[in-house]
């Protein structure tokens, strides 16, 4: 098993955006770790031909699956795919390819060299992200987003509730996560299977796997926690991404202090392999025009 890898669940329509991701692994993965990719088992060849010379492993979500054998496939198989996705991504781990992994979304890009120790401590622990999410909170603040502020404070306080932690409300994210195999087994073993859960009824219970993952660790500590912010810079909103802009933010000033940018898909549409309909490229127009006027 190697030490860590990169991960990516993807499907048909995120193809060119795991295109342009798969280049930039390929210009900055200095040390070739290891680059696994996961896609419906109809998506397969679809993806083999699009990346085909690319140093990457496609494996098809159904593999991820029946590693668990206590997840009904087709229970999952009627989840929205976004929360299916969720847990596909919190299962790659039982295929013991690596003892972490960084799991990219498909609308993350690598904008400069890296290495394993940007991501395993000298020690041999993977670092966790865990952060207070201050500067998103500010933002949605300053642009009187209070549903944003809100939801973020119920969403962590609900999670903890689960999981029996009181004190600050902690985001553990946002993509890539970084993820240990220990912390996902002792969530399992000693959370899960005691109540006689799987990860589809964690899922279905509270639909976020990246607050399970950082409350299972603050809660099992397998490893020491050594804390680190986001490895990428995440516009969340299209507002962000244009305020950002403005101010002058370019690839070469974020490549600075970040390790690669992540672009929303639902408001990128240029790479999307199956074009939105038009209403809502319009609908996109008008937010980004009418915002520009009173930003």
């Amino acid at each position: 098993m190697k030490k860590f890898s990169l991960y990516c669940k993807s499907y048909r329509n995120d193809v060119l955006r795991v295109k342009r991701l798969a280049e930039s692994v390929a210009r900055f993965n200095v040390e070739n770790i290891p680059f696994f990719i996961s896609v419906p088992l109809s998506d397969v060849a679809l993806f083999q031909g699009i990346l085909a010379g690319h140093p990457l492993t496609i494996i098809n979500d159904e593999e991820i699956i029946r590693s668990n054998p206590a997840l009904n496939s087709g229970k999952l198989s009627a989840l929205p795919g976004s929360l299916s996705q969720q847990i596909i991504k919190s299962e790659f781990w039982r295929l013991t390819l690596s003892e972490s992994y960084l799991c990219l979304d498909s609308d993350c890009v690598f904008i400069r060299p890296f290495k394993q120790d940007d991501f395993i401590s000298p020690e041999g622990y993977p670092y966790t992200i865990v952060h207070e999410a201050k500067e998103l909170l500010q933002f949605a603040t300053n642009h009187s987003m209070k549903k944003v502020c809100d939801n973020f404070h119920q969403d962590r306080q609900k999670m903890m509730d689960i999981v029996g932690r009181e004190g600050h409300h902690y985001d553990f994210g946002p993509a890539p996560l970084l993820w240990s195999n220990l912390v996902w087994r002792a969530l399992d073993e000693q959370f899960l299977k005691p109540r006689g859960m799987n990860f589809y009824d964690a899922i279905v219970l509270f639909p976020g796997e990246i607050q399970w993952y950082g409350e299972a660790m603050l809660k099992y500590a397998p490893f020491p926690l050594i804390p680190v912010e986001p490895f990428f810079r995440v516009y969340h909103y299209e507002q962000q991404f244009a305020v950002a802009k403005r101010q002058g933010e370019t690839i070469e000033r974020l490549a600075k202090n970040y390790l690669g940018v992540c672009y929303q898909s639902n408001w990128e549409n240029k790479t999307d392999f199956v074009k939105k309909p038009i209403s809502s490229r319009i609908a996109r127009w008008v937010r980004r025009n009418i915002f520009k006027r009173h930003a």
